[in-house]
């Protein structure tokens, strides 16, 4: 059965677990501002991330709030809105860079670095 127009990878989890490694994720790209993951996390954390970014260029209290809905974490919202997004204010988009590492050496997965600009 085919299923069209269905967004976002699966990464192999249940919903829950997706949405929880998401959270994680993009906290610590946003804390270190560089992580090492696969590829497909990458890419996936990239959608999370810029649209946290977002919410941090318009800074009302309204966005600071989608964005704590998106990611629960209180400091990370705060970096965000305090010193990330003042830094792509003027920059339309495209706040995050994926960079291929070749793959990795146990199972054969596409390893990559995902990091703000």
């Amino acid at each position: 059965m085919a299923s069209h127009r269905v967004a976002g990878r699966k990464l192999s989890r249940y919903k829950d677990q997706r949405k929880a490694l998401m959270r994680g994720l993009t906290s610590e790209l946003i804390q270190h501002e560089r992580i090492t993951t696969t590829l497909a996390k990458a890419k996936e954390t990239r959608i999370v991330a810029e649209k946290l970014i977002t919410h941090g260029k318009k800074g009302t209290l309204h966005h600071r709030r989608l964005a704590l809905a998106q990611v629960p974490n209180k400091a990370v919202v705060k970096k965000v809105f305090d010193e990330v997004a003042p830094r792509y204010a003027d920059r339309a988009g495209g706040y995050t860079r994926i960079i291929k590492l070749g793959r990795r050496q146990g199972d054969g997965a596409e390893i990559a670095v995902i990091e703000l600009v």
